[in-house]
C-alpha cells in the first residue's frame, strides 16, 4: 500500500505530540475517541507498532490488537448503555482509509439511531472529554 509515514497523525499521537481523548492504553495498543465520531463513544484502537494497514502488520501484533478490540468492545457498550457495537476497518484510500496507520473503529450502536457519515463532523471537545472520562473508568483493568 505504501511506506509508513512517521508524521501521520496517529504516529504523532503515539509520540505525545498531539493530544487525544485516551480511554485505554497498554504496552502494545492505544485506544482513544475519534474526533469525528459516527456515534457517541466511537473509539479507535491502534497498535503501537508501525503498520499502514491490515496487510502491513505482523500476525502476532495483529492478534494483540484484536484481543484489545474484543476486550474493550463489550465494556464500551455496557458503559454507554448501547444496544450493540460495530467494528469498522479501512485499508487504502479507495476503501476510505484517511489515516495511514492501522486502526480499528469500535462504534457503539443504538437501535433506531443512524450513524453519522465517516470522517465528516467534528465532535464537541467537552462532550468528548465527558465520554472519555466515562470510558476510561469502565475500561480500566
Amino acid at each position: 500500500m505504501g511506506a509508513y509515514d512517521d508524521d501521520n497523525i496517529f504516529a504523532r499521537i503515539l509520540r505525545g505530540e498531539i493530544p487525544c481523548s485516551k480511554v485505554y492504553e497498554d504496552d502494545d495498543t492505544l485506544a482513544f475517541l475519534d474526533i469525528m465520531p459516527r456515534s457517541k463513544g466511537h473509539v479507535l484502537v491502534i497498535p503501537k507498532v508501525k503498520a499502514v494497514d491490515l496487510t502491513d502488520i505482523d500476525p502476532a501484533a495483529l492478534a494483540k490488537l484484536m484481543t484489545v478490540v474484543q476486550k474493550l468492545s463489550p465494556k464500551i457498550v455496557k458503559a454507554l448503555g448501547a444496544d450493540g457495537f460495530m467494528i469498522q476497518q479501512f485499508n487504502g484510500a479507495g476503501a476510505g482509509q484517511t489515516v495511514f496507520h492501522l486502526h480499528i473503529h469500535i462504534i457503539p450502536r443504538w437501535e433506531g439511531e443512524s450513524l453519522k457519515p465517516h470522517g465528516t463532523t467534528m465532535a464537541d471537545k467537552d462532550e468528548l472529554a465527558e465520554t472519555a472520562e466515562v470510558l476510561s473508568s469502565a475500561l480500566a483493568d
